[in-house]
């Protein structure tokens, strides 16, 4: 039986797929997409496919999701494991060992989206810009998540299907999507109980309201109209505290905002990113000019 740990574990290991058609990265920009806790990246199949033929697209899982490793229980036991910075961290470094020091556009869905803020925090230069969806500066309390924490370690994760379900999807799209829906669910169902653990603990700690008029960089907020996780006001919240930000409510969805409506998030990252491209050379242009005087 594995004792208990109470040092601190740092780093997580974790694990990403090309969504993308090319075969090689590194011909289009890249997009780094990033996952709710519970699911993985096949949340963002669909919106990958429609903005793919543009973009370099990678997708990464959090620990014990989808194609990352899982964790060691002694590890989620651990009163914060790792944190969402050192979350952020992983997915740097992952990028790293694929295409070193790229920049990339990032896009993430509720802890996704918490660890891209992590990341520009952290790491400004390397990002293109950023994209919150379904997402807050601090989800609930570090009470709820350790409570969580402790049930799913305890008791797996097929205790969260049914409030995952409720939480997930708006009205009808379980009927009307079967396969998108369950797909999901039954991720949920096969994740690692004790990453799932880990990642609540580090959500409990996650709180980046005091530095969010840090993030300068081109910024997209996007809320599902009945998401009660992340509702509307926390990416109005987002957009008017950054230097840079937009908030968009899309109609009809709730949390998974990719999943249930590939089309529209599609529309709205490929706008966004070409806003940043367009930013960025006005930006480089202007710095020419000055030098040139």
């Amino acid at each position: 039986m594995n004792e208990e740990r109470t040092e601190h574990v740092g780093v997580p290991k974790i694990n990403a797929a090309q969504l993308s058609p090319r075969e090689h990265l590194g011909e289009r920009e890249l997009v780094v997409l990033g996952p709710s806790l519970g699911t993985s990246r096949v949340m963002w199949d669909d919106t990958a496919r429609l903005i793919g033929d543009d973009y370099d697209v990678l997708a990464w899982d959090l620990p014990g999701h989808g194609i990352s490793p899982a964790v060691d229980p002694a590890d989620a036991a651990a009163p914060g494991a790792f944190t969402m910075a050192e979350l952020a961290e992983a997915v740097l470094g992952l990028i790293d060992s694929i295409e070193p020091a790229v920049r990339f556009h990032y896009a993430g869905d509720s802890v996704g989206g918490a660890v891209g803020a992590e990341l520009v925090l952290a790491h400004p230069e390397r990002l293109l810009s950023l994209s919150m969806l379904c997402s807050s500066p601090k989800f609930a309390t570090p009470e709820s998540w350790n409570d969580r924490a402790d049930a799913v370690a305890a008791q797996g994760t097929a205790i969260r299907i049914q409030a995952s379900a409720e939480a997930w999807y708006g009205p009808g799209f379980l009927a009307a999507h079967p396969h998108e829906a369950s797909r999901l669910l039954h991720a949920l169902r096969d994740a690692d109980r004790f990453g799932y653990a880990a990642v609540c603990r580090a959500l409990a700690g996650y709180d980046v309201r005091d530095r969010f008029s840090e993030i300068a960089l081109p910024f997209l907020a996007v809320a599902g109209e009945f998401d009660t996780v992340s509702p509307f006001s926390d990416a109005e919240w987002m957009a008017v505290h950054a230097q840079n930000g937009t908030a968009v409510e899309v109609p009809g969805v709730a949390h998974i905002a990719p999943t249930e409506n590939p089309a529209a998030i599609a529309d709205l990252l490929r706008k966004h990113f070409l806003g940043a491209r367009q930013e960025s050379g006005a930006e480089a242009a202007g710095e020419t000019q000055e030098a040139t005087k």
